[in-house]
């Protein structure tokens, strides 16, 4: 089944999955596996009733959303689990998308392997799960690939807009800004086998990055005209300053939790420049294939991200299928893929014992999310070590050659 066939059976399912009653999925919407402060729907409802009264909803330090979402909410859409449906069907196009410009097929081919990309979004449990339960991280994530579809399809303007509204929406996107604008200026077909000097014009994406400043400025400043500047502390702070230990499968949480408040804000400032230390050697390192640098990224903030769901590591996940030229190459992918599951079934298993059975405590729940990390840890490392196994290691000429052949 290709995938003029089978991406309409897939929007089918997930509409049809939209329709679930609220009431059905209810417990979903307060899982700390599948929403945080920052996503959850509950307050996203609580700021959007302020918001209608006239009350500033981020003066109680509850909502910590994105304005954005006040003036999409309040005014073009309603919060109906039927959007959140539409933003993962737009995701998998745009996955969909991403795929057709690495491989150089047109519209409406691809064949059965268009479909399966689809399939890995759609099919997703740590993307739909997250969907049903309406956690603003179904935006986030197709915010993400979106930006990566213009890049890759050489839209800069799109592509920028596109991740200054994503930073909006989650500050901890800005990671994928210095790949992006690689992006823009080379070609997203896979370089893994050739790997070059960046050769991008250096005036250009100095004037794409002033670009993106410009969009970031411009939201920022309507942000500020709708709500004020407080909003500054309660969403965009919050991914630095930690304000809100409420339990999720991230690392973060629990750590902050025991910390002594004489020593937060050194830590806090150790896993903030964590995430950012990765940026340039990876974007060094395969300077040659930006979109496989970006990928990366997203593994990175898949596991450490401050207010972490299942949806960071999910993305990550669905966009292996983007890369099918490093699956020969993969260490030790079974381990991984056996890990990944293991800790699927802990993290409920332990949030259930601690939450609802009152049975256990915290660091049941938090040595599931360590298993999750590890696991995410370890295909991140195995992706990266693919990549360079494909350019550096032991691999044939003639192999090279073969795939050569394959993307022609």
């Amino acid at each position: 089944m290709d995938s003029t066939s089978l991406f309409p059976l897939l929007v089918s399912f997930r509409l049809l999955l939209a329709c679930i009653p609220l009431h059905l999925i209810s417990g979903l919407q307060h899982d700390h596996q599948l929403s945080s402060p920052l996503t959850s729907y509950s307050r996203l409802k609580e700021g959007l009733w302020l918001y209608s009264h006239n009350i500033d909803p981020y003066a109680g330090g509850v909502f910590r959303h994105s304005p954005l979402f006040l003036s999409i909410f309040s005014t073009l859409l309603p919060p109906l689990p039927i959007v959140w449906a539409l933003s993962d069907i737009v995701g998998a196009w745009a996955l969909l998308r991403i795929w057709r410009a690495r491989q150089r097929v047109g519209k409406g081919s691809g064949g059965r392997a268009g479909g399966l990309v689809a399939a890995a979004f759609l099919l997703n449990p740590y993307l739909f799960l997250p969907s049903l339960a309406l956690s603003a991280s179904t935006f986030e994530n197709t915010a993400v690939l979106l930006t990566l579809m213009f890049a890759s399809e050489g839209k800069p303007s799109a592509a920028l807009l596109a991740l200054a509204f994503s930073t909006h929406l989650c500050i901890s996107t800005l990671l994928l800004l210095l790949p992006v604008l690689m992006l823009l200026v080379t070609s997203p077909v896979s370089q893994l086998a050739s790997p070059q000097e960046f050769r991008g014009d250096l005036r250009t994406t100095c004037k794409y990055a002033g670009q993106f400043v410009a969009y970031w400025l411009v939201l920022l400043g309507a942000s500020s005209l709708m709500v004020g500047d407080v909003y500054c502390e309660q969403s965009y702070r919050a991914s630095l300053t930690l304000p809100d230990l409420t339990p999720n499968p991230g690392l973060w949480w629990y750590f902050f939790t025991e910390m002594f408040d004489h020593f937060r804000p050194f830590f806090l400032m150790v896993f903030s420049v964590h995430l950012v230390i990765y940026i340039l050697p990876i974007c060094i390192k395969f300077q040659h294939d930006a979109l496989y640098a970006s990928f990366l990224l997203v593994g990175i903030l898949g596991i450490f991200k401050a207010y972490l769901t299942l949806a960071d590591p999910g993305l990550f996940l669905s966009m292996f299928a983007l890369f099918p030229e490093v699956y020969p190459y993969l260490r030790h992918p079974i381990v991984t893929t056996l890990v990944h599951i293991h800790a699927a079934l802990l993290l409920p298993l332990f949030h259930a014992l601690w939450v609802t059975e009152g049975r256990g405590n915290a660091n049941f729940y938090y040595a599931a999310s360590l298993v999750m990390g590890v696991a995410g840890g370890m295909g991140v490392v195995d992706a990266c070590y693919a990549g360079l196994r494909i350019a550096f290691g032991d691999v044939a000429e003639g192999e090279r050659n073969n795939w050569a052949v394959v993307q022609e």
